[in-house]
This record gives C-alpha cells, structure tokens and sequence, in this order.
C-alpha cells in the first residue's frame, strides 16, 4: 500500500506538470496559479486510497485523482468571486490578482479540464466514473446556491442544513473514493459503502469546523475564533441555539444576530453568543451528532469485505482528518 504521504507527493508533482496551453496567458496563468497555492490535496489522496483499498493500480486512476484536484480548485476559485474572498491560503485570490472576469473564465476552463482528466480513466470504468462525477459536480453547484440562499433566510433547520452542506462539502469526499473503487474494478455495493464512508466523513468534519470557529485555539486552528458568529453565518451550533431558545435568552441571541458589524463590538458579540451556545449545551449536541455520523461513516467502511490492514490507511486518514486541537 503506498503512504498518503507519497501519495500526495505525487499528486504535487503532477499538478506542477500539468500541461495547459500558453496562450492567452491570461486564461492559463491563473489556473497555474490557483493550483500552486498548496493545500492537503484529501480529495485526489482519497481516490487513490480508494483504488487500492480494492487492489487496483494507484496509476490507473492518476488522471482521475488530479481532475478531482482540478475541479475542487475551480469551485473554489469561484467561491472566491461570489464571497469577494481577498486571500486563498494566504495568498491574493484569483480575483485579486487579475479581476473577476478573468477568473470567472479561467475557472470555467479549469472545470472543462477536470473533465478531460476524468475522461481518461480505463475504458472499463469510464461510463460510470464519468456519470458519478457529473451527478457530484451538478450537487456541488446546488449546495454553493442553497449556501447562498440561506444567507438571507430566516427559517433554515437543521435538517436543511445538513442537506446543504452534504451537498456543498460531503459528497465530493464520497465521489473521490468512489471514483477510485470503480477504477479498481468494486462491486456496485462495495463501491456505494465506499461513497457512504466519505460523505459520512465529510458531513462530520463540518460539524467538527463549526465547533472549532467557536471553541478552538486561534493558533491552532488557522483562523480567527468566532468569524461564524461574527458574520451569522448559518452553521449547526447556531441554528441548534435559534431552534432550543425561548423568551429572553432568543431575544438576546436575535438582538446580537441583527446588531450592525462594529470592530469595537466584536469581542463582546462573540462572548455573548458563545456565552448563550454554552447556556444550551449546543457545542455537546454538535458533538453528539459529529460523533454519530463518524460512527455511521465506519459502518459503511466496516461492511466492506477486504482485509483490515487494508482499510487501516483510510481509518487513519479519517482520524487525523477528525482529531484536531479545539
């Protein structure tokens, strides 16, 4: 079995190797671009991991692994545009850099492009890996919309909220390992456990994230404690607070909602909402249901039939993607 750490190291080499046209240099530049700025590469890592885990040929499905890379890097080159993002992993976005034409356009590329990738994997698999991936990458379009959309909405549950995020997040985890399962030649209900486990995986890392905005040490976490409170942001804790409080404690919680973003507010917003998620026990139940949905993502890889020693590279991918300093 080769390590994800290898794995990812090929995956780098083959992004940097990637071949795409010079010219217009302002179509192909940001694409080069975008794909340099790094991360965990977890979605190609997973599709290899996947191939393997069903004795397949890890370079059989190389291609595929880098047109999932490819297409990740598009959505979020566009989630730049529509959050008007000023930094990707620290760096200017595409938008940025060039403008929102541009990056408009290079991303539109760099989604026909992950569709040529994923056109070259083995004849055998290449009816199936194409419509799972088109199905995905149609989910992934709905859940940025419903993203979107909630916004602005006052009613959204809980229930719709995982919808939203199984369909923004989740289900690209999901396709990853499967596309790599079909690679290798998985029986339809092994390749659908496969599927399961990541979107299970995917749904639980958000409800972990949601936790961690609120609860973790900004030096580990990467980020600024508290942003989800300070910009509303729908997430699982918070909608848990809208959906269990009652009489002073909602019109306190609503009152910090509606309050207009003042800098010298900040702090005191971010107590007092999490003042008010501590009051309800909130940060238990978003545990609670994070730890429900690990569990129901290692049933479904618990179901395959293939060896232990197989499926341990997978668990503990999952357990360092799960166990993160709060």
């Amino acid at each position: 079995m080769t390590s994800p750490a290898k794995m990812q190291e090929l995956i780098g080499i083959q992004l940097q190797t990637l071949h795409l046209q010079t010219e217009p240099a302002t179509l192909y530049d940001p694409i080069r671009y975008m794909l340099s700025l790094g991360g965990k590469r977890i979605r190609p890592v997973l599709l290899l991991m996947g191939t393997e885990l069903f004795d397949g040929n890890m370079h059989d499905a190389l291609s595929a692994a880098i047109g999932i890379e490819v297409f990740h890097n598009f959505t979020l080159l566009h989630d730049d545009i529509m959050d008007n993002a000023p930094l990707r992993r620290a760096k200017p976005t595409v938008h940025r850099k060039w403008n929102s034409n541009i990056a408009i356009l290079s991303g539109d590329a760099m989604f026909v492009k992950s569709c040529q990738l994923m056109m070259e994997v083995p004849d055998h698999a290449l009816r199936d890996v194409v419509n799972v991936f088109q199905a995905t990458a149609l989910e992934v379009c709905e859940g940025q919309q419903l993203d979107m959309d909630y916004e602005n909405e006052t009613s959204v549950t809980i229930e719709r909220y995982l919808k939203m995020i199984r369909l923004k997040t989740a289900v690209l985890l999901g396709c990853s390992l499967k596309v790599g399962a079909l690679i290798a030649n998985a029986t339809e209900e092994d390749a659908q456990h496969i599927y399961d486990f990541g979107v299970n995986l995917g749904l639980a890392f958000q409800l972990q994230d949601d936790v961690l905005d609120v609860y973790a040490d900004t030096e580990k976490f990467g980020k600024q404690v508290g942003g989800d409170i300070l910009s509303n942001k729908k997430t699982y804790l918070l909608l848990t607070a809208l959906n269990q409080s009652s009489g002073l404690l909602k019109e306190e919680l609503l009152q910090w909602i509606h309050q207009s973003i003042s800098s010298d507010k900040n702090v005191d917003k971010v107590q007092a909402v999490t003042r008010i998620y501590n009051s309800l026990g909130v940060r238990e139940q978003a545990e609670k249901k994070m730890n429900q949905l690990y569990q129901e993502a290692f049933d479904h890889l618990s179901a395959i039939p293939v060896s232990s020693s197989k499926k341990e590279p997978l668990q503990k991918l999952a357990e360092s993607l799960l166990i993160r300093d709060v």
